[in-house]
């Protein structure tokens, strides 16, 4: 990496530059933000109340089984080169961050690879995982890239939510699938492309045995304090997902919010997380995250063109037309954003934005680039 590439020290070293240092116009992007601080999600602050209507689950199955928070105020920043060129809200705040999450469970599966834990994608997870959840001749095809692409077609239940309440779940897709929770025939693995956040908890489960060890601490030593972010991230699982290895009783943490759980993080530390990707997986003079774990985990599914390793990604446009096609996101209910815009060097975090106007919020940011 070249020595001229800013990374960000620890808060409060991370540099600021005017707008019009960094290549904006100052005036167009100060009323983007403008706009966009006006834009906040109809969620309610008590986000238990949305989350239950956003899933409208039958009982038991709809019951909340991890941490919930209250969210704060929509917030958020802009990133060029590495540098904060605007900045809205609280963005130290630690809030929920829903299928956001989704995107660090495949980071700590990229540091599995890189170590050689999981030295191949391609390979049955049962060779490496023996709990169960892997033992039934359809459950027994599943590798580790279905999982990690949602195309696992997993049948099961885990921490007691059965993987038939996310079938036919429809989240930004062209053409809507069935509706959700609809007992519809399972296809083979690999084949079909569906968000389901009971089999992405499989896919937690089979990371945490594979590592043995938290996953959270995973991460906090593989990737977060090697990028200085700061000690206020969390990440939780159920109040019924632990799971005892070596001995040792562990949380299986959750990959969202849906049930509550999850992580929850500031848009600050987002936006870190978001550079590392956006450089390609090296931090200053150190690579974290192999060139070829980046390659596979930005590489589109063949059910799902807009969808990587749990990266939601824009080959096709549709997700995000504003963007380029080369862009990707972390991408959580709420809304919670982190989008990366490779082309314009560009790393931006949107908390608690309305969905609808993703696309706008983006837009209006790169139309403020001279």
């Amino acid at each position: 990496m070249a020595e001229h590439v800013y990374f960000p020290g620890p808060d409060p070293e991370w540099e600021q530059t005017p707008p019009e240092s960094a290549g904006f116009d100052g005036r167009r992007l100060r009323s983007a933000v403008d706009e966009i601080r006006k834009a906040e999600t109809p969620w309610a602050r008590d986000v238990r109340i949305s989350v239950m209507e956003q899933m409208a689950e039958p009982p038991p199955y709809n019951e909340i089984i991890g941490p919930i928070r209250e969210r704060g105020e929509p917030n958020g920043l802009i990133l060029r080169a590495g540098r904060i060129v605007a900045e809205w809200g609280d963005t130290s705040r630690v809030d929920m961050t829903f299928s956001a999450s989704k995107s660090y469970l495949a980071l700590c599966a990229g540091l599995a690879f890189d170590k050689g834990l999981l030295p191949d994608f391609s390979r049955p997870v049962r060779e490496l995982i023996d709990d169960g959840n892997f033992d039934s001749p359809h459950n027994s095809r599943i590798i580790w890239e279905h999982l990690l692409q949602q195309t696992s077609e997993w049948e099961g239940t885990l921490w007691g939510k059965p993987d038939f309440l996310d079938r036919g779940r429809d989240i930004y897709q062209s053409d809507p699938q069935t509706q959700k929770g609809t007992q519809r025939e399972l296809q083979d693995p690999g084949a079909f492309f569906e968000y389901n956040d009971v089999r992405v908890n499989v896919t937690s489960l089979a990371l945490l045995r594979l590592w043995r060890k938290p996953l959270p601490e995973v991460l906090r030593e593989g990737i977060m304090d090697r990028i200085s972010a700061s000690s206020t991230w969390e990440w939780h699982g159920y109040r019924n997902s632990q799971v005892v290895i070596q001995g040792t009783t562990i949380s299986s943490v959750s990959g969202g919010g849906h049930w509550g759980g999850g992580i929850f993080i500031s848009s600050r530390d987002h936006a870190r997380a978001g550079y590392l990707m956006l450089r390609k997986g090296v931090w200053k003079n150190t690579r974290l995250l192999s060139e070829r774990f980046i390659e596979l985990a930005l590489t589109p599914s063949k059910p799902n063109p807009d969808y990587g390793y749990m990266i939601w990604l824009n080959n096709s446009r549709s997700l995000v037309p504003a963007a380029s096609a080369s862009s990707f996101f972390f991408q959580g209910a709420g809304a919670n954003v982190v989008w990366v815009e490779p082309e314009k060097d560009l790393v931006v975090v949107f908390r608690w934005i309305r969905k609808d106007y993703l696309n706008e919020a983006c837009r209006s940011i790169l139309e403020a680039l001279r």
